[in-house]
């Protein structure tokens, strides 16, 4: 196994590098890689701000790269649960943060109003009393 950067997801996703494109295709093909969730948050960051997907296009294009059979994700369940909660309008990024709170965390406190609007019915997440 294999542990992949962001940028070797990103080339596999976007393919924008042919001769890197095929390398990382090649690579994913042949190999089991995984991806941790801090590689999940950049290449969303990427996807969005650099490609200009659009939030579905992120979570689409991410969730069929994690559904092959040689990607393993880091802590897959949460990964799944905060893409489900950035369906449901949260910034993905917002949506893994709020993902791997613990559960003996009291709440995920922000400032962020637009993260408090978008979340999908989850009472632990609140603003800063």
């Amino acid at each position: 196994m294999f542990a992949i950067d962001t940028n070797v997801l990103i080339r596999y996703l976007v393919n924008d590098d042919a001769a890197q494109g095929a390398r990382a295709r090649a690579l994913v093909d042949r190999e089991n890689v995984w991806v941790s969730k801090t590689v999940v948050l950049e290449s969303a960051w990427v996807l969005e701000a650099v490609y200009h997907f659009s939030r579905k296009d992120v979570i689409a294009a991410l969730e069929a790269f994690f559904g092959l059979a040689t990607v393993q994700v880091e802590d897959e369940a949460v990964v799944a649960r905060a893409l489900v909660c950035a369906r449901a309008g949260m910034d993905v990024a917002d949506a893994l943060h709020v993902a791997v709170t613990p559960a003996e965390a009291e709440a995920f406190l922000t400032f962020d109003r637009a993260l408090m609007r978008s979340r999908p019915k989850n009472p632990r997440v609140q603003l800063v009393p």
